[in-house]
């Protein structure tokens, strides 16, 4: 694209507008259309020295409305120099925003350099980038205001340590929408969970301590009604526990491996923590009992829960949901583990009725659980492929 290949596309007139301009609003409106074209063509190394003294022009406009115009049209182009980007963030917050947010052009020592010395509502743009870095979002929960560190909590994207969780609740722990941001996180540390117990009540309690794994003698004191809040779903902690051994091993010594839950977590598709709590109660291997529940036919699927001393007439309802297991596969998508166990609880209800009430009424509320879950998983991936 050169500069004879630009001007056709524009009338004379434009041109002068540009250069001279009457108001910013038609000077604005020309570099809007030379920022898309300079955006999306694919430009020689005179075209590019051309462009950048359009742009270089454009970023010293007294309007502020014009030096927006080009921030927000090569807001996410690679092709704006660095030195404008950076004109540009120490621009007003209308004009500096959408590089801060998303230029592809800044160094990670550019926005750290930029956290340290711009406003807070700047400081919450770079905080929403794509991608932010351990060093970046460490910076950022040391030394950024309380905006920033919203924005960080709830970026998805932003890659925490120990340091940037300890800082962010040591500075703001008791800022809500911070807690929320760090809740609906995809994981967080079982410490720094464990930290938030106490920081958090309501429905953010709830959400914490059933979205997120807790030391097990926690979750089994809290599950036990030790504190007078919510209580907490102990199928839901076995299934993100990192240690399931040891989590059985609390669990049967506080009395709460129940016959009940052992059934509620096989018929929600736990099927590991069934395994290692039958191998507790039992006292075989976990390997042994894995081979007798998936490998060794209807009688040494028996022989192991009669081992554990689950009661027999549970035992056609367990052969059932091992059965619906077996026959049950992941999809493959986002968040199937979600829609897996959906169909788990549909395919148990389906085919074993004497399900006691309590049980019953657990399975479906866990099945609306996992079905909105997996339906806003869908919702979000399809706004984001609109996007």
């Amino acid at each position: 694209m050169s500069v004879q290949a630009i001007r056709p596309q524009l009338t004379e007139q434009d041109i002068h507008r540009l250069m001279k301009g009457e108001t910013p609003e038609q000077r604005a409106s020309v570099a809007h259309r030379l920022c898309r074209r300079i955006a999306l063509d694919v430009l020689s190394r005179e075209e590019r020295k051309y462009a950048e003294e359009i742009m270089a022009i454009l970023a010293d406009d007294a309007a502020d409305l014009v030096r927006r115009t080009l921030s927000v049209t090569l807001r996410n182009s690679p092709i704006l120099p660095r030195e404008i980007a950076l004109k540009l963030a120490q621009d007003i917050e209308a004009v500096a925003i959408p590089v801060l947010q998303d230029s592809p052009v800044f160094t990670e020592e550019d926005l750290i350099e930029l956290v340290l010395s711009v406003t807070a509502a700047k400081q919450a743009a770079i905080a929403a980038r794509d991608g932010i870095s351990v060093t970046l979002t460490e910076v950022i929960s040391e030394h950024g205001q309380v905006e920033a560190v919203r924005a960080l909590a709830s970026n998805s994207s932003a890659e925490y340590t120990d340091r940037a969780y300890e800082d962010t609740l040591r500075r703001f722990g008791s800022d809500e929408i911070v807690q929320k941001g760090l809740i609906r996180r995809e994981f967080i540390p079982t410490h720094i969970a464990e930290k938030m117990v106490s920081l958090v009540s309501g429905q953010l309690f709830d959400m914490l301590v059933n979205r997120h794994e807790l030391p097990a003698q926690m979750a089994i004191d809290l599950a036990a009604g030790a504190r007078e809040r919510a209580t907490i779903d102990l199928v839901e902690q076995a299934g993100r526990s990192n240690d399931l051994v040891r989590f059985v091993s609390q669990l049967n010594l506080n009395g709460r491996l129940s016959h009940s839950l052992i059934m509620r977590a096989l018929c929600c598709g736990q099927m590991p923590f069934v395994e290692h709590a039958l191998a507790e109660l039992s006292g075989v291997a976990h390997q042994r009992v894995w081979l007798m529940i998936h490998d060794a036919g209807p009688l040494g699927l028996q022989a192991v829960f009669d081992r554990a001393g689950l009661p027999r007439k549970m035992l056609p309802a367990f052969k059932a949901a091992v059965n619906v297991f077996h026959e049950t596969a992941y999809d493959g998508g986002p968040n199937d583990r979600a829609r897996f166990r959906a169909r788990m609880i549909e395919r148990v209800l389906t085919q074993f009725q004497a399900i006691p009430k309590d049980d019953l009424e657990y399975l479906l509320e866990k099945l609306d659980y996992y079905s909105e879950m997996a339906a806003a998983e869908e919702a979000d991936n399809a706004d984001t492929d609109a996007a």
